[in-house]
């Protein structure tokens, strides 16, 4: 099942075309990995497909509908996103924040319901961080704070969760942390989760499907086994990679590389087509 896809997508930032003629499904509670070097239009894209930005041309279309259309309150009770540098959190306590989440169910003078509470302690309980309520957010560890964050999603109650590279600036224990708290919730509750991702052996650990880009298009989507290849890398950053298996999760990985330079960097390398899941007729 799809309920969110894109055709013939464009978006760029005034006369800069940063994403070009992009169509992609993204599968329904599964979690998806997308990845590409920097500035190939990553972050560009879950801006675009969770409305923080316009597209220039083309459809994004969730369950059924042109996500331009419908009201921002609407669409927020749907989708949830966590950007790459989350607004600060100063003075605010776990509770509080992780009660914004609640935004888009709320009316009149905005006060938190029975239901609202029940809600947010829930969020907190799920995601380990219910002995914070009372703490500052200015007080926690990175991967606590990462953690409030996603709380605060998932206060809001949607379907599908977007994460902009939630795991920069935490160490390696707090980023594994992160991303098991979100497989848990892809298993347990079935959230379709999106993500941007930087470290390769990450997004192939932890995707049940995956989006590679470069300059604004795809270059491959499919299974892990199908973009962790040699010669998708080769095409999307410009390396010579060694790949083996994972010993515990038997997903690929990227286990050495090299820069590839000089004359072998502008040989013709072959482009991929988005595998038949990936990408509407």
């Amino acid at each position: 099942m799809v309920r969110l896809y894109t055709e013939d997508l464009h978006i760029g930032y005034g006369e800069r075309l940063i994403v070009r003629d992009l169509s992609i499904e993204i599968p329904d509670k599964k979690i998806t990995t997308i990845i590409g070097s920097n500035g190939c239009g990553k972050s560009t894209l879950l801006k675009a497909m969770t409305r923080i930005i316009p597209h220039q041309t083309g459809s994004i279309i969730l369950d059924g509908s042109h996500i331009s259309k419908g009201s921002t309150k609407e669409l927020a009770k749907k989708m949830a996103i966590l950007p790459q540098t989350p607004e600060s959190a100063t003075g605010l306590s776990v509770g509080e924040l992780v009660s914004y989440g609640r935004y888009p169910y709320q009316k009149g003078f905005g006060r938190l319901t029975t239901k609202d509470m029940e809600v947010i302690n829930w969020a907190l309980e799920v995601t380990g961080t219910l002995d914070y309520k009372y703490q500052s957010v200015d007080s926690l560890s990175g991967g606590q704070r990462q953690r409030v964050w996603i709380a605060m999603s998932l206060a809001q109650e949607t379907d599908m969760i977007f994460l902009d590279e939630p795991t920069t600036y935490l160490d390696m224990a707090h980023q594994l942390e992160v991303l098991e708290l979100l497989q848990k919730l892809n298993r347990e509750q079935e959230r379709t989760i999106v993500m941007v991702l930087h470290d390769l052996n990450q997004a192939a650990r932890f995707a049940d499907y995956m989006i590679a880009m470069k300059d604004g298009e795809i270059v491959k989507a499919g299974t892990s086994d199908e973009v962790i290849t040699r010669d998708v890398l080769r095409t999307v950053f410009q390396i010579d990679a060694s790949i083996g298996r994972d010993p515990r999760t038997n997903k690929p990985m990227c286990m050495t590389y090299d820069l590839i330079k000089g004359d072998d960097k502008h040989e013709e390398i072959e482009t991929f087509i988005p595998a038949v899941s990936g990408a509407r007729a």
